[in-house]
């Protein structure tokens, strides 16, 4: 029995991705904030390093970076989170966040959340908005504190009103999911548009999201096109899938295969689940490529291998009729297998 590669619009769906900012925002330590005039003028290690001995806590906080970066002294976390605690010991904020950062990521230091907790509460009292968005971070992870959106809302608040984008996606992903706070799409696209304005690719991603949809702004097909296209441009997988969507099916743009493909291609090279598939099915159909069973194989494979369904059958179509790949019930089986446990009714019945 032959089984047709299942190729079907449908699959090629929009994916919510209103994604939290999960990275920790190292402090920005320039020679700006420095105090000690012979740093400033001339910030090499030995200048900087005789400041920090005389106790300057600025100049201890750069010394700090300039070993976690390795910028004028061999890189080393050990050193850099010896002299962030010298600074942060004398309360100075930057260096706070930064042991902070330190203790949460293992770096130098026991990995420590409980730890990371107390230094970036220590900042964030003084107003820091790196360590303000860390502490919610945590709060909203329940990392060495119980999980607490109200919380989480609050310390992205203070940080995203003074212009955090980071903090300002987040309080958007919260108010478009509603943890912590009443749903509010309204709010949600209010804080998107504020850190999508200052460049942030997430949040362009999901203020385009948000027109693709109509929620909280009036559905615009073009808007959803522009703002997907700016996180596309700085390399956000979701939005390269999502603009190869619009591109497949005509939504805001011309439709151009080629252009989907593009964009998939972009994506999937970061290891984008569907736009793996996608490109099997443009692959394996001649959707603005030339046919390809060998290249669909490769595409459908990877997909599969991270648990795509469809992939998973497509897999074993290729397989049990020998498209792109030498013929093989045994692998066709495994395949099968793998798509049907997953209740997918195509590798159900092929089995």
């Amino acid at each position: 029995m032959t089984h047709l590669i299942s190729i079907r619009p449908k699959p090629i769906l929009l994916s919510l991705a209103i994604s939290l900012v999960c990275m920790t925002a190292f402090a920005d330590i320039t020679a700006d904030n420095i105090n000690n005039q012979l740093c400033i003028d001339n910030p090499s290690y030995e200048n900087c390093y005789a400041a920090a001995q005389q106790g300057d806590a600025q100049v201890q906080a750069i010394l700090g970076l300039m070993y976690y970066e390795g910028q004028g002294v061999p890189q080393s976390y050990s050193e850099a989170v010896k002299w962030f605690q010298k600074s942060a010991m004398q309360g100075y904020a930057q260096a706070q966040n930064n042991l902070g950062v330190m203790y949460k990521q293992g770096q130098g230091i026991v990995q420590s959340y409980s730890e990371a907790v107390q230094w970036f509460q220590k900042s964030a009292m003084q107003g820091y908005a790196n360590a303000q968005f860390n502490l919610g971070l945590m709060y909203d992870q329940a990392q060495g504190v119980p999980q607490s959106y109200s919380e989480a809302v609050k310390w992205y608040q203070q940080a995203a009103e003074q212009g955090f984008a980071e903090a300002q996606t987040n309080l958007g992903a919260i108010y478009a999911q509603g943890r912590g706070v009443p749903q509010s799409y309204s709010e949600a696209v209010r804080w998107y548009q504020e850190a999508a304005d200052q460049g942030h690719a997430i949040a362009q991603h999901n203020l385009g999201f948000m027109y693709d949809n109509g929620q909280g702004v009036i559905q615009s097909d073009s808007e959803a096109f522009n703002w997907y296209q700016k996180a596309a441009e700085q390399g956000y997988d979701k939005a390269q899938y999502n603009l190869g969507i619009m591109y497949i099916q005509g939504q805001g743009i011309a439709q151009s295969y080629s252009e989907a493909k593009k964009w998939f291609q972009q994506a999937a090279e970061q290891g984008h689940t569907q736009a793996q598939f996608n490109l099997g099915v443009m692959y394996s159909k001649g959707l603005g490529v030339p046919r390809s069973y060998t290249e669909a194989f490769n595409w459908y494979q990877k997909a599969a291998e991270q648990g795509h369904a469809e992939a998973q059958y497509n897999l074993g179509v290729m397989y049990e009729n020998g498209l792109g790949v030498p013929q093989s019930y045994t692998e066709a089986i495994k395949w099968y297998q793998k798509s049907a446990s997953q209740g997918y009714e195509q590798a159900q019945q092929a089995l």
